[in-house]
Parts: structure tokens; sequence; C-alpha cells
């Protein structure tokens, strides 16, 4: 099973720089994750933006959407900011024959307690044994985006009730 990456920035991909005491969406670091951790499925990957999500646009979801729906893999795990990932995942629920999984963490990749490995890992395994969908995996957990809030207070993602207020 081939497996495409798709990397769209947010909190996984930053970097701190010491001068301007601030955070920057870097290079993409689930390449050496994956490298580090000896992983060994047949995966290729696509850069499409280096952006903290709370930038994106509507474009920038549209862009996301046309590159998954125009590319020939079935199997597609995006890492993404945890702040817009829901919006994104949402627009991508009408590509049809394809298992989507989203998922980003809320501390860099590059940190000592990140929880960027896990998420990927738990992500990596979830495109496999999905059905065609999309899916946001987050914290161990797998996600319909029409039913799930991140929630600052826990630094989590949990189960939104139908109904309820987002």
């Amino acid at each position: 099973m081939k497996i495409k990456i798709i990397t769209a920035g947010g909190t996984i991909d930053k970097v701190y720089f010491d001068r301007m005491s601030d955070y920057k969406v870097g290079e993409p670091m689930i390449k050496e994750m994956l490298k580090e951790a000896n992983f060994s499925l047949d995966v290729s990957f696509r850069s499409v933006l280096k952006k903290d999500s709370l930038d994106f646009t509507d474009e920038d979801r549209e862009l996301i959407k046309k590159i998954v729906d125009e590319d020939s893999c079935s199997h597609i795990v995006i890492t993404h900011g945890t702040d817009t990932m829901i919006d994104t995942a949402r627009v991508l629920q009408s590509i049809k024959g394809k298992v989507i999984v989203l998922t980003g963490s809320m501390q860099p990749a590059n940190f000592k307690f990140s929880d960027a490995p896990y998420n990927i890992a738990c992500a990596l395994m979830a495109v496999q044994l999905l059905n065609p969908g999309v899916y946001i995996i987050m914290n161990g957990k797998v996600f319909d985006p029409a039913n799930v809030k991140k929630d600052r207070k826990s630094n989590s993602f949990i189960e939104q009730r139908p109904g309820k207020n987002k």
C-alpha cells in the first residue's frame, strides 16, 4: 500500500527563533521523524503550505482539496495545524474513494516532549485500516470532522455532540 503524506505546516513543523522570541513554521519534520523510527511503509511526500493554520484562507483549503483529489494515491495523511484542522477536514469530505487522515501536534515535533511522533504513528496506522472517508487523528483517537472540536483548556481534541455549539 502506498501512502501519500502531505504537509501543510502548523505547530508540528514550528521552530524557535531565539532572536525574535517567536516560533515560525519551518521545514516539514516528518521525513526525519520516520527515518529515526525506522519506518518501512511505501510513502511519498508533498509539501503544500508552510504556515500556521490560523493564517489559512479558503483558497489554501481549496488548494489542499485539489491536490488530494487529483493525487492518484488513495491513502493520504495530512499534517496540519490543530487550530483549523477541522475546517480543512470538512472541506475535504466531498472527496470520495480515499482514506484521508489529518493529524498535527500541540507541541513542535522537534521538542523533546512533543505529541507529534505519537500522533503521526497513529495517523499512519489509521490510514491503513480505516474505510474511505475523512478523519482527524489526535490524542490516540479517531474523530469524525463533523463531531469534533479542539478543547484549548484540556489541550486536546474531544468529541462534540451533534446539535451543541461548536
